[in-house]
């Protein structure tokens, strides 16, 4: 019996069991799946957690209920990988060989990479809403602050959905008028980029938001630490932003097994450097990589590993058939973007295409709208939760081309330049 193995039961690698179960000889193939939790947290749904949108046990279930029958499901810690040997080593002391690895261990806030930002003002006067307790946390401190300086701050450029912090700072601004307190409060998104997005058009949309609802982006800030005692962040340069409240998007990293196997990418992050057309992985012959453990120029967001499951699916059948692997990713990925008080706007982009306004996904019916608010792309991004438990971790297949498609789309025949 060959043994294929799925590190990670997070969004990628339970698509992925479930996809692959339907799709291989259950006489020839095995599938284990390995997680160090037994809970399953809806990760998106943690952004309306702090706002009351959200009650905590609705983002949350067992990981058990997503599994079809007939695989293995171990939950214990990855230690290491030791590809010239297709062994997997567990903190329980368990080997398991494999004849195909799909890595699927995502990333995760390191608030301790950065100097003071675990200090003694943590889940004080500092938070984090990318962790289920952060969330919590957060919505218990928003319920009784009465308003002064909140900041939110990219401590990297690279971290899962990158959207969410500007949906903070939107949801914010809308949850504060409707205490009555926002003349209270001053907001600033202090971030690494030289602007609200990475691609122009996005970035030009959603600063003139920003702008509107009076949200102060400080750019181009590199925080080096946090100074607890006075309050304020401090970047490389020297540069310095007080906060009251603060709302951090600490440093990402993959799993620390990455590191400890030798598989990471040259910037210490523990991404691994990853096909971006096949998955798989650049130095490993039958090791795959999907989600947000992969070093892909594209969003770390549950799209993008829903796009790559359907080639990444392909792939593998591909590979355990002795045949080229022939399914292309494209960098596909789509965001619904929250902007408050019942609005929320889209983008649809990949590795080639940034994000064009227009309808979304049929032209003229849409019903999405692409770079323009509307009310029922809020609808859309609430209905996805429904979608997400009973469609998307179930492996079904979903109405969305894995393929970026153009039907719909504005194109503007200048085409714009990207930022120096």
């Amino acid at each position: 019996m060959k043994q294929l193995v799925i590190l990670g039961a997070g969004t990628a690698g339970t698509m992925m069991l479930n996809k692959l179960h339907d799709r291989l000889d259950p006489d020839e193939w095995a599938l284990t799946i390995v997680d160090r939790d037994e809970h399953h947290f809806y990760q998106p749904g943690f952004l309306f957690i702090p706002f009351g949108i959200y009650e905590p046990e609705e983002v949350v279930r067992p990981k058990r209920e997503f599994f079809p029958d007939g695989i293995t499901a171990l939950f214990d810690e990855v230690e290491r990988v030791v590809p010239e040997r297709n062994e997997v080593h567990l903190a329980s002391d368990t080997v398991l060989p494999y004849d195909v690895l799909i890595v699927a261990t995502g990333t995760a806030p390191c608030p301790e990479e950065t100097p003071g930002l675990l200090g003694p003002l943590w889940y004080e006067d500092i938070f984090d809403f990318y962790t289920f307790e952060g969330a919590v946390q957060l919505a218990e401190k928003l319920e009784t602050w009465e308003g002064g300086r909140l900041v939110i701050n990219l401590a990297e450029s690279v971290f899962k959905c990158p959207v969410a912090p500007l949906e903070f700072a939107f949801l914010a601004d809308a949850f504060f008028e409707e205490r009555g307190i926002r003349d209270r409060v001053d907001i600033h998104y202090v971030t690494p980029l030289s602007g609200a997005f990475t691609k122009p058009k996005a970035t030009a949309f959603l600063s003139g938001l920003l702008d509107e609802k009076r949200i102060t982006v400080v750019p181009d800030f590199y925080l080096e630490s946090v100074d607890n005692e006075r309050k304020v962040l401090v970047s490389y340069d020297g540069q310095e932003v007080p906060f009251d409240l603060l709302v951090s998007v600490p440093v990402n990293m993959g799993a620390e097994w990455v590191e400890t196997s030798g598989m990471g990418d040259d910037d210490d992050l523990r991404f691994i450097p990853t096909d971006k057309h096949t998955l798989l992985a650049r130095d490993y012959a039958n090791i795959f990589v999907l989600g947000d453990a992969t070093n892909l120029p594209t969003s770390k967001a549950g799209s993008v590993a829903h796009f790559e499951a359907e080639v990444l699916t392909e792939n593998v059948l591909h590979y355990v058939a002795g045949e080229a692997l022939t399914a292309r990713f494209d960098g596909h990925a789509n965001c619904f973007i929250e902007t408050g008080h019942g609005k929320a706007t889209l983008i649809d982009f990949n590795y080639d295409t940034e994000p064009l306004p227009g309808d979304f996904p049929l032209p003229v019916l849409g019903p999405m709208r692409l770079l323009k608010e509307t009310h029922l792309n809020h609808l859309g991004k609430l209905a996805f939760k429904w979608v997400y438990w009973h469609v998307l971790l179930t492996g079904k297949e979903m109405p969305v081309s894995t393929a970026l498609s153009m039907a719909g789309k504005k194109v503007d025949p200048k085409p714009i330049a990207e930022p120096a």
